[in-house]
This record gives C-alpha cells, sequence and structure tokens, in this order.
C-alpha cells in the first residue's frame, strides 16, 4: 500500500518518461485525476483514460493510463522533470503573492488549493494560496 499517492504517480510517470514508454497506468485518486486533468490541458502528456476495475479481477482500485508525449525523431519527453515539493512530513504551502513562477512560466506548479487543484497561474489570477504539490517542466 502506498501512502503518497502524488509521489508515486509522479515517479511513475518519470521513470516511464525516462524508459521512453508511450504509456504509464496509474491508480486513480481524485487528486491524482485533477493533477492528470491538468497535464493533459497544459499539453504535458497526450491523453489519458480512467478504466474500471473489472468485480472479478485482483486489482480492487480503478487505474488512469496515461498516454505520454515525445517530441521529434529521438522522442525527446515533453515531461523534462518531475519535483515533489509537499510531503506528507512536511507540507509547504505558499500565499499568493509568494507563488512561485517555474522557469519563467515555461513549466508550471500545481497547487492544491480551497477551490481546487490547480496551476500556478491560475492561483496567481484569483489570488489565492495553497500547497505546492509540485513543479513540472
Amino acid at each position: 500500500m502506498v501512502n503518497d499517492q502524488i509521489s508515486d504517480t509522479l515517479t511513475r510517470i518519470r521513470n516511464a518518461s525516462q524508459a521512453k514508454h508511450h504509456i504509464v497506468a496509474v491508480p486513480c485518486t481524485k487528486i491524482v485525476e485533477a493533477i492528470v486533468t491538468i497535464l493533459k490541458r497544459e499539453g504535458f502528456i497526450d491523453n489519458y483514460e480512467i478504466v474500471a476495475s473489472q468485480e472479478d479481477s485482483s486489482a480492487p482500485v480503478s487505474m488512469i493510463i496515461i498516454s505520454l508525449k515525445y517530441f521529434g525523431r529521438k522522442q525527446k519527453p515533453a515531461i523534462t522533470k518531475l519535483e515533489r515539493i509537499s510531503k506528507p512530513g512536511a507540507r509547504v504551502y505558499r500565499r499568493a503573492k509568494k507563488v512561485p513562477v517555474i522557469l519563467g512560466k515555461m513549466g508550471i506548479a500545481i497547487i492544491s488549493t480551497s477551490l481546487g487543484v490547480m496551476t500556478d497561474d491560475e492561483a496567481r489570477k484569483l489570488k489565492i494560496g495553497g500547497e505546492l504539490l509540485c513543479y513540472i517542466w
């Protein structure tokens, strides 16, 4: 049993991307689904699909199948780096004015706010802070 679903998801995506896999499966939770939706909207992944568990299978949870995105003939991954910021043992919170800009807006920070999970740019526009989940570029 994994205690930190976000770290597990980011690690699976990072490992699959480095190994040049085109798809990766991660367990489905609400927070993971919100993060994957942001990755799709921001163009870091091609697509994703939620596959419900079958009643006769040994896997009790539904899965998210993520299609990773690559560029060029050399298949460079769209995701260069994934970095987990807030961890279960050390939460990191930022006010709206202190939300970081990642690589001059070439990357994103994913933030969990009282209005839901969103990117750093959306949080700045709404003038709302929250827990910094991860940086992606």
